[in-house]
Parts: structure tokens; C-alpha cells; sequence
């Protein structure tokens, strides 16, 4: 194991700098790390709720000593990431796993969900370098709409696409109905996504049928972060180690999987 990495797999004690209510479900936590502070966009983390459990979160932000993410209560570990406040300790592993590739040109971004976090980490990055901007993103209701004003302020000049399954804002559709439209309309350099399997896996083909490179954030079940336990393997790849991020031709090796199944707490693999 390198240096590196046995400095980021160590468990350091932090404090929460601040928490900040997003939707009904998710909080952004700022935590003070050096190590962390120094992540790229689509790096993860591994946060420990103290006497519960650890998890593995997307990076939202990062820089100047601290580090973000974004939690959604849906378990034991993560309710009990919600119910600390400012100043409380948690433990800190990372930043672990591959980084999106910061490209130039006209640019997609499609997040579904929490998916959305490490795609307007990597918008910052992006912004002021890029021809143009295009973030579509999508959720079941208009409060599970993650980050929409920063967005906005990112993506000027009317290139935000939302879309809810309830139609209470934006398009009243699924977030890749409006992708085959856009695929259609403009040429893109470079497609980036991160959200739900199946919404990755829909962006993947259509950005294999319109000949654009692709980049995808995966999320999967881990356990360990550093590629020992087996439980966030999809086909020959472990995704905390060889991913989270996955080009074109990796994500081809694995379309028997990619959105059709995955390997649950016992191991067994279990439908998507």
C-alpha cells in the first residue's frame, strides 16, 4: 500500500464546521481535513458517525482545510449524521478513489438525486474554462431538487434543464427524457453523470450512440473503500479503487451489470 494511501485509509477524528439543511432528507456537512481538503471532483469520502457506522459519500466541495458532502437520511449511519449539529466530532477516511478528467468545450452534466453533488463540485471547476455549460438534473418532487440555485449561477444563459417526477418543477418527466432532445440539438464534447444506475446507464447509451466520450460516477455498496472487501465489484472492477469515475470503455466491459444488478449486504447479487 503507498504512502498515500495508508495516510488517506487512516481514521482521523474531526468537527463538524457547519450543517446545513438542503431538502427534507439531506444535510451538507463541512468537516476541517487536510487530506480531504485537497480532493477532485468525483473523489469520495468515507464519514464515520461515532459508535454507529461509517459511510461512503460523494464530494461536494473542497478546499482550504475543509472538505463537504451532502447526506441523505436512509439508514441508521446517516439519521445519525443528522442528528449532529456544529462542533460535534466524526471520523474521516479519504479522499478516496478516480477523479473526473476536467475537459474543455461544450459540456453535459446529468445528476439525478445526491448524484448531483459531485457533478456541481466538478461545474466549479469547469465553468470559467468551458465553451458551454449544460447541466440537466432531476428528482421525484421540487424539494429533492439538490442545489438548483447554485447550478443556475454556474450555468448562465438558460442552460439548466430540471425535471421532477411530479411534475411540482421543471419538466414533469424522468431527467434522461429531456438528454435525447439535447443529444439531438447540440454537439457535446464531453458528456459527466452520476445519479441512479439506471439514469447512468441510459446517458451512457446515449452518449455511445451519438459518438461522445463519457464519464460516470458509480454508487455502489462499500465497505472497506481501499478494494479488500469485494462488495462494490462490478464485473472485473472494484469501484472504490478503479472507480468511482468510469470512462466509455470500462463502462462497456460492464453493461451485463451497469444498472441491471448489483451485490447486496450478504454478497448475493440482487436486481437494480
Amino acid at each position: 500500500m503507498s504512502a498515500y494511501l495508508t495516510a488517506a485509509n487512516t481514521m482521523r477524528t474531526t468537527r463538524i464546521i457547519t450543517v446545513k439543511t438542503e431538502s427534507p432528507t439531506v444535510k451538507t456537512f463541512i468537516v476541517k481535513d487536510t487530506l480531504c481538503s485537497k480532493a477532485k471532483p468525483g473523489q469520495f469520502l468515507m464519514l464515520w458517525a461515532p459508535r454507529v457506522d461509517e459511510i461512503p459519500l460523494s464530494i461536494l466541495d473542497a478546499g482550504d482545510g475543509a472538505v463537504s458532502v451532502a447526506v441523505k437520511a436512509v439508514g441508521e449511519a446517516t439519521r445519525a449524521l443528522h442528528m449532529l449539529k456544529s462542533g460535534d466530532t466524526v471520523g474521516v477516511r479519504g479522499p478516496f478513489g478516480t477523479s473526473f478528467t476536467e475537459n474543455d468545450g461544450r459540456i453535459l452534466l446529468a445528476g439525478g438525486g445526491t448524484g448531483t453533488a459531485p457533478l456541481l463540485f466538478l461545474a466549479k471547476k469547469l465553468a470559467a474554462k468551458v465553451k458551454r455549460l449544460i447541466f440537466v438534473m432531476g428528482a421525484k418532487t421540487k424539494d429533492e431538487l439538490l442545489f438548483l440555485r447554485e447550478i443556475e449561477a454556474l450555468c448562465t444563459g438558460k442552460s439548466v434543464v430540471a425535471a421532477t417526477e411530479d411534475g411540482s418543477y421543471g419538466l414533469k418527466c424522468l431527467a434522461t427524457e429531456p438528454l435525447e432532445a439535447l443529444f439531438a440539438q447540440e454537439k457535446f464534447d464531453m458528456v459527466y453523470t452520476c445519479g441512479p444506475e439506471l439514469m447512468v446507464r441510459k446517458v451512457f447509451e446515449l452518449a455511445e450512440q451519438h459518438g461522445v466520450a463519457v464519464e460516470a460516477s458509480l454508487e455502489r455498496l462499500m465497505r472497506c473503500s481501499i478494494g479488500i472487501c469485494g462488495s462494490c465489484v462490478i464485473g472485473k472492477y472494484r469501484v472504490c479503487r478503479d472507480g468511482p469515475v468510469f470512462n466509455a470503455t470500462r463502462l462497456r466491459e460492464v453493461t451485463a451489470e451497469l444498472g441491471v444488478s448489483k451485490l447486496g449486504f450478504d454478497g448475493a447479487r440482487i436486481p437494480i
